[in-house]
């Protein structure tokens, strides 16, 4: 299994804006076999920094995610949502592997 985990710098005057993002991009994410484990937001701290973590069985299959998401109608939508609020300014995207018992 491999997680990725994606930091953003975020305009915090946009948080609705970007938690609308987010939220359309859970269940993509689930939709092309990964398992979303959550937006989190700013609440104590940095008000410009949010992160997003989710799971696929493989990086390979974070790959096949990538490739099919280019041509699916959802996926472009929300990058278009994007694209109209400019909700974050840029992001680090990271791969890790979980430890679990």
């Amino acid at each position: 299994m491999i997680t990725c985990y994606l930091r953003y710098v975020i305009d915090p005057f946009k948080l609705k804006e970007f938690e609308t993002y987010g939220k359309m991009w859970i269940p993509l994410v689930e939709k092309f076999g990964g398992k979303h484990h959550g937006y989190f937001l700013p609440h104590e701290g940095p008000n410009n920094i949010a992160l997003a973590m989710f799971s696929f069985p493989s990086l390979a299959a974070y790959e096949t995610y990538r490739a099919a998401a280019v041509d699916d109608l959802e996926c472009q939508a929300a990058m278009r949502y994007y694209q109209e609020t400019q909700c974050f300014l840029s992001f680090e995207r990271s791969f890790m592997r979980p430890v679990f018992e």
